[in-house]
């Protein structure tokens, strides 16, 4: 039997909540993107620009919508709402990085759009020296395997064990579960539509993810609030430490030194680190870190950057960036927001089904709040808007 106790562990007695009406509203949702797909495919054109860059044809909100919802795949919404239930809004400073975006925009396509180039590691070639070209290919390759694609396994196999707990395939003496099966349709499903229909089918299925998303997200929060009885109970039953953006070089009671040591006691509990050892966001790596790793994210890389160079011109593909950046200021509130509800509901016991997330010392449990987002969807929503945010996490 394969055991994927490791991946996600549920709270005893977590049952599905999904009823016939939002099945219906799942099976009209992927439908649409099928039809998408299909008019893509038959609309395409035998050519690299088609196949890669959608005939460098697409418009501004198109761009900004897909550049936006490449970064929010189902990795990301379930990584932020189990982050915000565990360590508060910390991981928000990747979220302010919509800056990043303009720097893409008014820096980075002019540069990328007068070259003609499909890959960054073609834009590297011509700027520099074919040996470039190929240390950034094969960087990127692993990068995006580790970083991206690994990770968007997990997130799908995530949201599937925590939506269909009891679904299970079993194949002589083997029994698959619902997390398994969800991280193999995730492969299989997006490497479909992706080889059939190119950059233009996903650069419009990310156009309606991003509205179902941000539409579902939204909703979550506002139920959640009400749910709760409104910010003030979500403040006090987090308290002040989970809504600080800006953590301390060492913990409370850790002795700090910047010499490469981490040191632990009898019981392993940590008694002296440098503080680049520490995890829990050091506001100094966050400071001078982070702001370079938006930049090679957002300005460099080619699952972002492509995008852009899907545009007809300099001025679209502008316009698309700059748009992209303004819907990059609303994860902090659509999805880490959720995850900090989520535990607060948990603590508080307004929803008992959510007990499981918090373990005898008060604090999140990280290997069960990383299904916080799907789990508050389950409790949250009301059938429909259930099955669309459902729709939303498994094409994402």
């Amino acid at each position: 039997m394969i055991n994927t106790s490791l991946a996600i562990a549920l709270p005893a007695k977590f049952e599905s909540q999904i009823t016939g009406i939002d099945w219906f509203v799942i099976a009209i949702y992927f439908s649409i993107l099928l039809g998408v797909a299909w008019y893509v495919v038959k609309k395409g054109k035998d050519s690299a620009a088609d196949y890669f860059l959608a005939g460098r044809n697409l418009g501004w909100w198109i761009i900004g919508a897909s550049i936006f919802a490449s970064n929010i795949g189902s990795e990301h919404v379930v990584g932020l709402a189990g982050a915000g239930a565990t360590s508060g809004v910390a991981l928000a400073h990747y979220e302010l990085h919509a800056w990043c975006l303009l720097v893409l925009a008014w820096v980075f396509v002019p540069f990328y759009m007068r070259s003609m180039v499909f890959t960054m590691p073609e834009f590297l070639e011509r700027r520099f020296s074919p040996a470039s070209r190929y240390v950034l290919s094969i960087v990127s390759i692993i990068t995006f395997i580790v970083s991206k694609i690994a990770v968007g396994i997990f997130a799908g196999g995530v949201v599937f064990g925590t939506l269909l707990p009891e679904l299970h395939i079993t194949i002589g003496n083997t029994t698959i579960d619902s997390f398994w099966i969800g991280s193999v349709l995730v492969i299989a499903l997006t490497g479909l539509y992706t080889a059939l229909g190119g950059m233009r089918a996903v650069a419009y299925n990310d156009a309606v993810q991003t509205f179902v998303l941000i539409l579902g997200s939204f909703s979550l929060t506002a139920y959640g609030l009400v749910k709760l009885g409104g910010w003030h109970e979500l403040r006090y039953w987090c308290g002040s430490d989970m809504f600080n953006l800006w953590k301390p070089l060492i913990p409370a009671g850790v002795q700090g030194t910047w010499a490469p040591v981490l040191e632990t006691n009898s019981a392993g509990q940590v008694v002296k680190e440098a503080w680049y050892f520490n995890g829990y966001f050091p506001w100094l790596g966050m400071l001078f870190c982070a702001p370079i790793i938006g930049l090679w994210y957002w300005c460099t890389d080619q699952y972002i950057v492509q995008r852009a160079l899907g545009a007809p011109n300099e001025a679209v593909a502008r316009r698309g960036a700059i748009f992209a950046s303004f819907l990059k200021l609303f994860p902090v509130y659509l999805f880490i927001i959720p995850g900090l509800i989520c535990y607060a509901l948990a603590k508080s016991g307004k929803i008992p089904a959510l007990a499981g997330i918090v373990g005898p010392d008060g604090k999140a449990i990280p290997g069960v709040a990383q299904g916080a987002f799907p789990m508050m969807v389950q409790y949250l929503l009301p059938p429909g808007l259930r099955g669309l945010v459902v729709a939303g996490l498994l094409s994402a």
